[in-house]
């Protein structure tokens, strides 16, 4: 070994800290109840511009509806399945509503220009992070999340865990592991070099929760 990289090894073992700390344990919150779970999920969604409003699990369909029309919000996009069904009959005339249920290539140039808002299903919430599980399928698939600028998930109070160690447990993800499950924490952002944070660049940048309680 020659003698300069000698010295510089000598150097940096004499600069190496004796007693090396210990890393952190996590310690995971325990036993949140309902009404924690809703505070520290809301709380988590909104330090990062995402939007939470609890519902009535017989009236969110009405109330949605109402609050898009009051927001000048008229064309929207929806799948498959209960929560569509349900959305698109009261919605009645005062929205227009498209259903995903063709191929992408067909109608392109509309989903990416004149689609103001997507209406889908979240399979969980998080409270710990405040995030939302989506499994996107052919009933609602994942360019509903990614294109439209405004995207609302409907999420069950009984699906809000408190972390998803918990979830995938009560989940057994072990026993069959979803093909696509996504975290989404928040509406999209990205920050340049200069630290310059921006939303809607890569994805929706308004995500309103409705939590059905």
């Amino acid at each position: 070994m020659s003698d300069s990289r000698t010295r510089i090894l000598e150097r940096l073992r004499s600069n190496r800290p004796q007693d090396i700390q210990p890393p952190p344990v996590y310690s995971k919150p325990q036993g949140w109840d309902l009404e924690q779970r809703i505070a520290h999920f809301s709380e988590r969604m909104a330090a990062v511009r995402g939007e939470v409003q609890r519902c009535n699990r017989d009236e969110w369909a009405d109330w949605l509806a109402d609050e898009l029309s009051r927001r000048g919000l008229r064309r929207g996009l929806i799948g498959r399945g209960p929560i569509a069904d349900r959305f698109q009959a009261s919605a009645g005339e005062r929205l227009e509503l498209e259903r995903y249920e063709r191929p992408i290539q067909g109608w392109k140039d509309r989903l990416f220009n004149d689609i103001e808002f997507a209406v889908t299903g979240a399979r969980a919430g998080l409270a710990e992070s405040g995030s939302l599980v989506l499994w996107p399928d052919t009933d609602e698939p994942r360019l509903m999340s990614l294109v439209p600028p405004m995207h609302i998930a409907v999420l069950d109070v009984s699906r809000l865990f408190e972390n998803f160690a918990e979830m995938i447990v009560a989940e057994d993800w072990a026993a069959g592991m979803p093909t696509n499950a996504l975290l989404v924490s928040g509406p999209s952002k990205t920050a340049d070099i200069e630290q310059t944070l921006a939303y809607g660049i890569h994805g929706p940048e308004q995500l309103i929760t409705l939590i059905l309680d």
